[in-house]
């Protein structure tokens, strides 16, 4: 009867662990620390799936890429459709979070929607990018699968910059995910996201959309031939 929220009680378990353990081992105060990871695993598990499926996105229609000659942006959009869904279920865990320990200011949420965009921008190019080179190159998506895992403990989703010493705080200044993560989460927490972040990552959308869409124009002939 639950359908689809089985996903959303998966998720609702794994933020409520290691929310509970990490806070507890890093000594912070769950009132703050639950919301953060909260935030940040949904956020991530939205940015990873749209990255780990977009990478095959074309193999995996590779029988209708063959036959019928579609648009080749539709199937990256397909994994970035079915992901803002799976995302709008499990934002219901955000949600309830922050009913229970309180919106710390109400001027900061509509911040989220623009840095939604911008991460969802840039999830689609990353994505775009790893669907033609995992076309060619088979292997590539058990390396985007590996690289995507090594960033997941490198980003700030489970601890902030301000839990870093200033020696180790590069870890998170010249991490573009981490910039990424911050711009939903931020307005969430009641914080505005400096103009850096926003800087950031409006570039990285801008600069790396083009990219996508030259290299999509580009090699989309192959694709065919690549699957």
């Amino acid at each position: 009867k639950l359908g689809p929220f089985w996903l959303t009680v998966s998720m609702g378990v794994l933020v409520a662990a290691l929310g509970v353990v990490y806070g507890t081992l890093f000594g912070q105060k769950l009132t703050d620390y639950l919301p953060m990871v909260a935030i940040g695993l949904v956020t991530w598990t939205l940015f990873s799936s749209v990255v780990n499926e977009g990478s095959m996105a074309y193999i995996s229609s590779s029988s209708y890429i063959r036959q019928v000659n579609t648009p080749r942006l539709i199937y990256p959009l397909q994994v970035l459709w079915r992901n803002a869904v799976i995302f709008a279920h499990n934002f219901v865990i955000v949600a309830a979070v922050l009913a229970i320990f309180g919106i710390k200011s109400w001027a900061t949420l509509p911040l989220v929607v623009p840095g939604l965009a911008l991460l969802l921008g840039n999830a689609l190019w990353i994505g775009m990018i790893a669907g033609l080179l995992s076309a060619r190159f088979r292997d590539f998506p058990q390396i985007i699968a590996a690289l995507l895992q090594v960033a997941f403990y490198v980003t700030p989703i489970l601890f902030h910059g301000a839990m870093l010493s200033e020696q180790h705080r590069w870890i998170v200044t010249f991490n573009p995910l981490a910039y990424l993560i911050d711009v939903v989460r931020q307005p969430l927490v009641g914080e505005v996201p400096p103009m850096m972040t926003w800087a950031i990552t409006a570039g990285m959308a801008l600069i790396g959309g083009l990219l996508a869409l030259w290299m999509t124009g580009r090699y989309h002939k192959r694709i065919p031939y690549w699957v």
